[in-house]
């Protein structure tokens, strides 16, 4: 696997408090990381700097969405054959991201997508982030025809063709459903992997409050009307 022509997307939003551990992490797999800070207030930035990331800035918060398609336009510009979207807040593992990255390299899909559930360890997730996701996951299957098990795995590789393709118009949380949807669209080949969420003090606090899971919901259902 040529790895001088991986990258990893990075979408960041006042992430100062772990973003450097995690570019790190990643560097020891991956030699190309972009980061787009989503008009963040404190030391992200900086902090993605100092730890060998390239930066891309939004002036203002934009939302997850328009900061993966930021990051994976600007991968995609630069000749990535393979391009790895991966979460700031340090639930993802480097190894799972590798073998998603392997997978495309192996012809196996054009985009491979992490599966929280199908991995042997789920028991750790709060329990309204499962309820959540096991209905996000149902109302996408419902709406796309995809067979998703997991539609809000930000963990996720894509061939430089399905890249191209893909293009992400709902800035938040439907994103997600919306890559699927996408898949549909272009008759993509499609596989999921199991792999290990961290779920820690920190990731809780930034992003599996049962607010942020009715937003998941919210988003969805609103994303599906304006299409």
């Amino acid at each position: 696997m040529d790895y001088s022509r991986i990258w990893v997307v990075i979408a960041a939003f006042n992430e100062g408090a772990m973003i450097a551990e995690v570019i790190k992490e990643a560097l020891v797999s991956f030699k190309n990381i972009v980061v787009v800070d989503d008009g963040s207030k404190d030391n992200t930035v900086q902090s993605a700097l100092v730890a060998g990331a390239t930066v891309l800035k939004h002036p203002v918060n934009l939302g997850q969405g328009a900061a993966l398609q930021t990051g994976i336009d600007y991968a995609h510009q630069l000749g990535a054959s393979i391009i790895i979207t991966f979460d700031a807040d340090g639930q993802h593992r480097v190894q799972d991201a590798v073998l998603l990255a392997q997978a495309i390299d192996n012809d196996e899909a054009d985009i491979a997508c992490g599966s929280r559930f199908l991995a042997i360890r789920s028991d750790t997730m709060p329990y309204s982030k499962k309820l959540t996701l096991k209905l996000a996951a149902w109302f996408t299957r419902l709406t796309s025809g995809v067979p998703v098990t997991d539609a809000h795995n930000g963990l996720r590789a894509l061939s430089s063709e399905a890249a191209s393709k893909i293009r992400i118009t709902q800035n938040r949380m439907a994103h997600a459903s919306e890559i699927i949807s996408e898949i549909k669209r272009y008759q993509l080949r499609f596989k999921e992997y199991p792999v290990e969420i961290i779920y820690t003090d920190y990731s809780i606090a930034k992003g599996q409050r049962i607010s942020n899971s009715i937003n998941i919901l919210i988003d969805l259902l609103f994303g599906r009307i304006s299409k």
